[in-house]
């Protein structure tokens, strides 16, 4: 099993080739570009061979490594279009793929864990994984009783190699200032790990997946398939088939990409009330459009368990928010710790970063676009010597909502969906219709 790099100095090594030149000299030009200032833009071919390396080098430590990557990949529609260009293909891939462990590695997995009589379990096995990501990869199979079912393997030694991961990706900061200026590296690697061992755990996963099945067991919108087996290292569920969300972003038609957006929103926000919990790892590689239109939803290593549902608080702000009262706004956002007692910020500054969020839910219907990301960035960009980012706390029990938001709001951009998202909204969201009969008899008459 030594296919999967898991010693600290070779898994340094393997770091050590991303182009940390590059990233130095471009990461202050390219910050420039970012906030409208000119700037001098490196030559395509090196962004080009660049942006293959990163690939190449997340890719083969899989892992923390991976796992970062298929985090920037989702924020690729922020960058300009003349950044964004030679890295998008490249990232998108993240999403998907990564380059699969060796057969006779995934044999020695399939032996530990379920015995030398393995193949008993199958009438089938696809030694050919059909999906390679962070920490385990996925084989086709038919079950002993003639289901078609997925096999997810996790890498051997993954929780040490993640654990080694980001210790070495917190040095490499500047490189990923370069594909993404003004990123907090060191915060989004913090929220990452401290998810780690929750996606190790391969029976909670099963059991959230179970859980999530029974919810939306016979649903015309959604699909997830259920667990038929499962242990610490291998989780066997049912199989669905299916386009790839980043196939139906690269390829898909207006009516696909809508249809897409407005399911993956509304899978989102709905969760929470249904199932009690939130889907936390929402890039696209985890979401299959079927033939029946119906969104396919998969991996369930990350969620937020929210019993009560959203809080009551999220939908009053928004709702307050686009009624222009900024001081309860303020007031609302201290009262839930994102504002400590002793800070003071610029409102304006605060409107302008939380617009992304806002905005959506303010007319009957939106389309998300890069162009319209990247102008918010820019925006943020321009206010951030008010420091408005850095005097906002983010309360332990929202950092997984607001990594949810984050990168949905990513993901809807790169589909460029247009759709009623307001109306997903009123529907799920407590507290945002409260005083609108309005938009409670829409709701209701949405159910």
């Amino acid at each position: 099993m030594s296919d999967f790099p898991q010693h600290a100095v070779t898994r340094s090594a393997k770091l050590a080739t991303l182009p940390l030149g590059f990233a130095g000299r471009t990461a202050l030009g390219l910050g420039k570009r970012i906030g409208g200032k000119s700037a001098e833009i490196v030559a395509q071919e090196i962004q080009q061979r660049t942006s293959e390396q990163v690939f190449r080098v997340l890719g083969e430590l899989k892992g923390g490594a991976m796992k970062l990557g298929q985090a920037l990949s989702i924020f690729e529609a922020a960058l300009p279009p003349e950044v964004a260009g030679p890295y998008r293909a490249t990232l998108t891939k993240l999403q998907d793929a990564a380059p699969p462990l060796p057969v006779s590695t995934v044999h020695a997995v399939l032996t530990e864990q379920l015995g030398d009589g393995w193949r008993e379990h199958f009438q089938r096995f696809d030694d050919t994984p059909t999906a390679a990501a962070s920490i385990g990869q996925v084989h086709k199979a038919v079950w002993h009783d003639g289901r078609e079912v997925a096999v997810k393997i996790q890498y051997p030694g993954a929780g040490k190699a993640l654990l080694a991961d980001f210790k070495q990706l917190a040095r490499l900061g500047k490189l990923f200032g370069a594909l993404l200026p003004g990123l907090d590296i060191k915060a989004v690697l913090g929220e990452l790990r401290e998810r780690i061992t929750e996606e190790l755990d391969y029976l909670r996963e099963a059991e959230s997946q179970h859980a999530f099945a029974t919810a939306y067991h016979d649903d015309p919108d959604f699909l997830v398939p259920d667990v038929i087996a499962a242990n610490e290292q291998i989780i066997v569920t049912e199989w669905i088939d299916g386009t790839p969300l980043s196939k139906i972003i690269s390829a898909g038609t207006k009516k696909q990409r809508d249809r897409a957006g407005l399911l993956l929103v509304r899978f989102l926000f709905s969760s929470p009330a249904r199932a009690g919990m939130l889907h936390a790892d929402p890039h696209p590689g985890n979401f299959r459009v079927l033939p029946d239109g119906r969104l396919g939803v998969l991996d369930f290593g990350a969620v937020n368990r929210m019993p009560d549902g959203y809080p009551e608080v999220f939908g009053t702000l928004t709702r307050i928010f686009n009624k222009g009262d900024m001081a309860t706004v303020v007031q609302g956002l201290r009262d839930e710790g994102f504002i400590r007692p002793h800070i003071e910020v610029d409102t304006e500054a605060l409107r302008a970063f939380l617009a992304p969020y806002v905005e959506p839910t303010q007319v009957e219907e939106f389309t998300f676009s890069r162009e319209w990301l990247q102008q918010q960035v820019a925006t943020v960009t321009d206010l951030r010597p008010t420091n408005v980012v850095r005097q906002l706390n983010l309360p332990p029990s929202y950092v997984l909502i607001n990594r949810v938001h984050a990168a949905g709001i990513g993901v809807l951009c790169q589909l460029g969906t247009t759709a009623r998202f307001r109306d997903e909204v009123v529907r799920w969201v407590p507290g945002f219709a409260d005083d609108d009969p309005e938009d409670r008899a829409t709701a209701l008459a949405a159910s």
